[in-house]
């Protein structure tokens, strides 16, 4: 299971580094920590020293530049974040599309240039107003493999998972219903999850404890956001991790 979550611009970067700390000790002791690989994405200047931690929390970015260098005041290039030791980069998120202005053609950029330089992008898709789940999926499968058609027309290989978020559903006193997940994660699965880029789906947009069980069967993971603000949420999923994989 792939367990992450972004911590969006929430946390000082002293809460961050405690949060890193408090999850990697939840990790350390954990009977489910070798079935899954888990992840962080903090605000830019606390990725260096949540990277430096070194346990067994993976660190990304929330964002990437479409260019690797250059005169672009403000933005971090994905060769950068490599350097660094960055090991995911999130691509697309609905508040980068809605408040930041990221069209298709800049999210297949993006996801280009992290695969050039061997991060995993994580690619947001969601439909933005409450439909089935035959129609949300169409959707989401369009929008994949938009973000692709800059990488796959230059052949730039890597895997990429994708992370299911209906718009709708971010910032939700709850998640979507699991049968709509399981429906749309799905089918997200069976066209992505073969091939040379063997796609994980993690479902987001308001997931936390409690979710998993319900949709495990159709998903390769969770990607959290303010439900996992206390560490102690986290261990509630890895004690759901545990319970499915015995």
């Amino acid at each position: 299971m792939l367990i992450g979550a972004s911590l969006k611009m929430y946390f000082s970067h002293a809460r961050t580094r405690e949060w890193v700390s408090g999850v990697e000790e939840l990790l350390d002791a954990h009977p489910a920590r070798d079935a899954v690989t888990a992840f962080v994405l903090p605000q830019y200047p606390s990725i260096p020293a949540s990277i430096a931690h070194g346990g067994r929390l993976l660190v990304g970015a929330q964002d990437v530049a479409a260019e690797d260098r250059g005169p672009f005041t403000g933005e971090v290039s994905a060769e950068v974040l490599a350097e660094l030791g960055c090991r995911f980069v999130e691509v697309g998120h609905a508040e980068r599309r809605r408040l930041f202005g990221d069209t298709e053609e800049v999210i297949a950029a993006k996801v280009r240039a992290a695969l050039r330089h061997g991060l995993i992008p994580i690619v947001c898709v969601g439909e933005a107003e409450r439909v089935d789940a035959d129609d949300a999926a169409q959707v989401c499968i369009r929008q994949v493999r938009s973000a692709l058609e800059a990488a796959d027309a230059a052949d730039v290989g890597g895997e990429i998972v994708i992370a299911y978020e209906p718009v709708w559903a971010i910032g939700a006193p709850e998640p979507a219903d699991p049968a709509h997940i399981r429906g749309v994660c799905g089918r997200l699965r069976t066209q992505f999850g073969s091939g040379a880029r063997g796609a994980k789906v993690i479902y987001g947009g308001s997931a936390g404890p409690g979710l998993l069980s319900g949709i495990a069967e159709s998903v390769d993971g969770l990607f959290l956001g303010r439900f996992a603000h206390d560490p102690a949420a986290v261990r509630d999923i890895l004690d759901e991790v545990d319970a499915l994989t015995r």
